[in-house]
């Protein structure tokens, strides 16, 4: 099921208890699954379970990006299963090196 999303969306998971916010997203829709599950716009009870390979967590507060950098997800409930977009996992994005003061 691909989504159209855009900033300040809410992104839920159906089977486990992950939410997310899309901080940045592409205009086309996407194919955004969590979990192995097709992502919900709206809360749902979290049933089933999380699909072999896309399980590990997600922290609360990190930023999950695509490897070409069109989607930001920020993590707003942890939960088991892990953002993907057409089944390619989405990882943490990088912190910013603070600039030095000497």
């Amino acid at each position: 099921m691909s989504l159209t999303i855009k900033p300040g969306t809410c992104l839920f998971s159906a089977v486990c208890e992950t939410q997310m916010i899309a901080v940045k997203a592409p205009a086309d829709p996407i194919e955004i699954t969590i979990g192995g599950a097709p992502a919900l716009t709206e809360a749902a009870d979290a049933s089933g379970s999380v699909a072999d390979g896309q399980g590990g967590g997600t922290l609360i507060g990190k930023r999950y990006v695509d490897d070409g950098d069109t989607i930001e997800l920020l993590c707003t409930k942890a939960g088991e299963g892990l953002p993907a977009i057409d089944g390619q996992p989405l990882s943490i994005k990088d912190a910013k090196p603070l600039p030095a003061s000497d």
